[in-house]
């Protein structure tokens, strides 16, 4: 072997023992962020199962067939769905339904140029849309429900704690979001620790109990899952609606992929979460066969002297489990604002070293009030448990139609291959959505009805935006025209830069325009600044700004942000400058379009809902906060916008 061989191969040796370094912290985390949601769920779904509103009674053959039904329903939507098929979907590393939705071409197949969501795609962006505003309802209802039903342990110790559970899962919840606006990267080197314990724990107690009942290892045979339909008819259907809590957690895997990558993400799930899942659930069917009558059989598995200790780690792992759901928010949130769905909050950065660790103190008061309403106003986590489901099976509805548009337009896959992989996954979906949809009066109603409210503001701010644009880009001066007036008026120029901020790059803003036809000035160097969010989470640096001369010391620059990222503005600009723009960053000047936006009958929006986006208008942060633009440099004109 060659010299140059030799060393190839070296370092091709330590890539691979580097690699798989940060492989095993990365797992190990991920325990904590990712699996918090679905390893919690082994608190209440087998007790739904069967002393839930929709159950059946714990016979030997309900009991096998349930946990068959439970088994395949991991293997199935979880191993193969997620995480073999779904994670492939990622956008530069990202994941989630917002991803997903800016993964899809716009029509005709172009995918390119195209600052926004996909154009000439309505259904399908608006299926996006309302797929993340379902993901909030996921955010409100699981810190509830994983924080109660941990709580409830206390009942099973003694009656006495029952008047105390609703109060102490309420300070709980209060505690967790105030401690939001530190950050979690303080404490989250002990998430993974903590959940390897809660994952160890599950395995073995479930392992003890399956040594008392081995008959239940019979429900790996698909079988049971046949005959307990055949013998239960529609109430079997029923209690699919509490077997899908055992999945509630493939969203938020999806959606977590970002921060870890696929390969930590699946050596997690196969190496401890699904055997450590399979074998409490099994357990916990074992201790129904030996006592029927066990209405908690996850607490029951646990010895008496164990059962405090359990019910500790069990609250730690819901709120675990809970953080997870509420820093999802945040980033769900930052997506929606980048990509125009929403307006522009304040966004706080809780790590110098984690560009992912925000917090959004509006988000987090309106998730803590509706959290805590929930969880006082159902009062225990079965209640919840008719909630809970129906918001997580339609945004996996909308996942798997998603990605048949991803499958054939973006992988090309043959389209009989995606037709019947899109089959498979949605005949489980609608299953699932089916048997949930026999709750919705029981309690499904809280998350529909908070998704279409969100839906509905998200729809608003997108298409009130899109009129606005239109109306000033209708009014403003083409910039080819603009800039024969400054041929034609050779006007006086003042030292200095100044910088228009402008949505459209091809008009010229308004400020600019009347400088020039009123005060017959220019400033020394002008600058028309747009600022865009591209179609990928994160805009490669080189790539990042763009600068067209346009004559008479005119510049068009365009500004590139992914839609994980925060735009700065004046870090653009020093970007620009050092790639040749002319400008003095000491002696510069923002000049911003406010607009005062009027509500006319005008062919457009409904009048309410036109009121509605002037409110959410109103409450928007400030572009100067936004842009990170220095206060003292930035003039503000208003411009009337009529809707």
């Amino acid at each position: 072997m060659s010299d140059s061989s030799a060393i190839a191969a070296r370092q091709s040796t330590i890539d691979v023992h580097g690699a798989t370094r940060r492989v095993f912290p990365l797992t190990v985390t991920a325990l904590g962020v990712v699996y918090g949601d679905i390893g919690t769920s082994v608190l209440y779904a087998m007790r739904e199962c069967f002393f839930g509103s929709h159950s059946v009674s714990p016979t030997y053959e309900n009991v096998l067939g349930v946990l068959s039904l439970i088994i395949y329903s991991l293997v199935l939507v979880i191993s193969i769905k997620y995480v073999a098929i779904v994670m492939r979907a990622d956008n530069h590393g990202e994941g989630g339904v917002l991803a997903l939705t800016a993964l899809i071409p716009g029509k005709g197949g172009a995918n390119t140029g195209v600052p926004r969501l996909a154009t000439g795609r309505p259904l399908l962006i608006a299926l996006g849309i309302f797929g993340t505003a379902l993901l909030y309802g996921d955010g409100m209802i699981t810190p509830a429900i994983s924080v109660l039903g941990a709580v409830e342990g206390l009942e099973v110790a003694t009656p006495l704690f029952t008047p105390y559970v609703v109060p102490v899962t309420v300070t709980i919840l209060i505690g967790l979001f105030l401690i939001q606006r530190y950050g979690t990267h303080r404490i989250g080197g002990l998430f993974g620790p903590i959940m390897v314990i809660w994952f160890v724990t599950l395995a073995g107690l479930g392992a003890i109990w399956i040594a008392r009942m081995p008959a239940v290892l019979g429900a790996f045979d698909p079988r049971h899952a046949v005959m307990f339909f055949a013998d239960n008819g529609f109430v079997g259907f029923a209690v699919l609606g509490a077997v899908f809590l055992v999945v509630t957690g493939g969203e938020a895997l999806y959606a977590d992929m970002g921060h870890f990558g696929r390969a930590p993400i699946r050596l997690a799930w196969f190496a401890v979460v699904l055997p450590a899942l399979i074998l409490n659930y099994l357990g916990q069917g074992a201790l129904l066969l030996l006592y029927p009558t066990a209405e908690h059989p996850f607490f029951l598995l646990a010895p008496p002297w164990a059962l405090l200790p359990l019910v500790g780690l069990s609250t730690a792992a819901a709120i675990i489990a809970s953080q997870a759901l509420i820093s999802g928010s945040f980033s769900i949130t930052r997506q929606a604002i980048q990509l125009g769905l929403a307006p522009r909050l304040d966004v706080e950065h809780t790590s110098a070293r984690e560009m992912g660790q925000i917090y959004l103190p509006q988000v987090n008061w309106a998730l803590m009030l509706s959290t805590v309403v929930i969880v006082i106003g159902f009062g225990s986590s079965s209640a919840l448990a008719a909630a809970y489901g129906i918001a997580v099976t339609l945004t996996m509805v909308i996942t798997v139609l998603l990605l048949y548009v991803v499958m054939t337009e973006r992988w090309h896959w043959p389209k009989p291959a995606a037709v019947a992989v899109m089959a498979l996954f949605l005949s489980i979906d609608l299953a699932f959505f089916g048997a949930n949809a026999l709750k919705v009066l029981q309690g499904g109603w809280v998350t529909l009805g908070v998704a279409l409210a969100l839906f509905t503001l998200m729809t608003t701010w997108k298409t009130g935006r899109r009129l606005v644009a239109e109306r000033l880009t209708a009014r403003a001066i083409p910039l080819s025209e603009f800039i024969a007036m400054v041929d034609a008026m050779d006007p006086v120029r003042v030292p200095g830069t100044a910088v228009f901020m402008t949505a459209q790059p091809t008009g010229t803003p308004p400020a600019l325009a009347h400088n020039l036809q009123y005060n017959k000035v220019l400033h020394e160097h002008v600058v028309l600044l747009t600022v865009s969010t591209a179609q990928q989470p994160h805009v490669p640096p080189h790539e990042r700004v763009s600068v067209e001369p346009l004559g008479h010391n005119l510049f068009n620059v365009r500004v590139q942000y992914g839609f994980m990222e925060d735009p700065d503005v004046p870090q653009a600009l020093e970007q620009a400058r050092k790639g040749g723009l002319v400008l003095d960053l000491k002696d510069l000047t923002y000049f911003l379009g406010r607009e005062t936006i009027i509500v006319s009958r005008r062919k457009g929006m409904a009048i309410w809902r036109e009121k509605l986006f002037v409110l959410m208008a109103r409450n928007a942060v400030r572009a100067t906060a936004f842009f990170r633009l220095p206060p003292e440099r930035v003039v503000e004109l208003g411009v009337q916008v009529e809707m």
